[in-house]
């Protein structure tokens, strides 16, 4: 009978320290994330406020900004950085060619990340300021990840939200093309109705008149402003247009005649707009949203 306990006490301890291994096996991803973080955090020493709702997620305002803080009514314009906050992985960055734009209280989850965390650090910004967002996994991408960017299993993920002193894209727009002229030595005329700005490389010799509803014959290639890349063009002569048809920084065309080459560089109120433009059919985006366009466009045949 001793024997028989003996065994029973002993098969017992064993299931003990079984199901302790268990339970620290299957620890809850939210106290492990929690525990990185905090590990992060005190070792790099930064400056980071934990969420006031304590869902899990930590802020730190990197640079404040200047004027008063954003308030859910304004319009802010903004650029982003979604990395691993433990190996620095950078999985999606804003291009650099456009920027984002909506208004504060319309800040809704970027790529199905916590809507919640990035409202709560731009609203203790003010224009030109930056953040940082810490998300745990669970409040990021999930145990699913993210296979469109690369996002493993469980990944904590660090959000740098870097916002422009401009509440108008207008402005920002106005303010990116002026440095850029700057920058080039370049020297422009600004069209006061639409804001673009162009520059004159070839007079025209023609005598005809170009209106909205003229039929223009033109050589083209449009490229993005901020870094130059190209994202159409048509050199062999072949493309016709009415101006009607086209976005509406192209209207300026109407300053000019046969045999002009110009260039213009065209805010993107004049351009594709805060939708930029998509492939009806494949749902691509063929121009960014708030890109500020450059384009060369030789005037080759007009007909009224």
């Amino acid at each position: 009978m001793l024997k028989k306990i003996s065994s029973y006490t002993f098969v017992l301890l064993g299931m003990i320290v079984v199901l302790s291994s268990c339970k620290k096996e299957y620890e809850s991803i939210e106290s492990i994330d929690q525990a990185k973080i905090q590990e992060y955090i005190s070792k790099n020493n930064i400056a980071a406020v934990e969420d006031p709702a304590k869902s899990g997620f930590y802020y730190q305002i990197v640079t404040p900004g200047t004027g008063d803080q954003f308030a859910n009514t304004d319009s802010i314009l903004y650029t982003v950085t979604v990395k691993s906050l433990l190996n620095g992985t950078v999985y999606y960055e804003s291009p650099v060619y456009s920027n984002i734009g909506t208004y504060v209280g319309y800040t809704n989850a970027l790529l199905g990340l916590n809507a919640t965390g990035i409202r709560t650090a731009i609203q203790a910004l003010k224009p030109g300021g930056k953040a940082r967002v810490i998300l745990p996994s669970y409040l990021a991408f999930g145990k699913n990840g993210n296979t469109t960017i690369g996002v493993p299993s469980n990944e904590i993920i660090d959000v740098v939200i870097s916002t422009y002193p401009e509440k108008k894209q207008r402005l920002l727009d106005d303010r990116l093309i002026r440095e850029y002229l700057i920058a080039k030595g370049l020297t422009a005329t600004k069209d006061p109705v639409t804001g673009v700005y162009y520059i004159v490389v070839t007079q025209g010799t023609g005598t005809e008149i170009i209106d909205m509803t003229t039929k223009i014959n033109a050589n083209y290639t449009g490229r993005y402003m901020l870094n130059g890349s190209v994202f159409d063009s048509s050199t062999d002569g072949s493309y016709s247009f009415v101006l009607t048809q086209l976005i509406s920084g192209w209207d300026v065309l109407t300053k000019f005649k046969k045999g002009a080459k110009v260039r213009l560089f065209i805010p993107s109120s004049e351009g594709y707009g805060t939708a930029g433009s998509v492939n009806p059919n494949t749902g691509q985006i063929m121009i960014s949203p708030n890109a500020i366009l450059d384009f060369d466009i030789e005037i080759l045949g007009v007909t009224n």
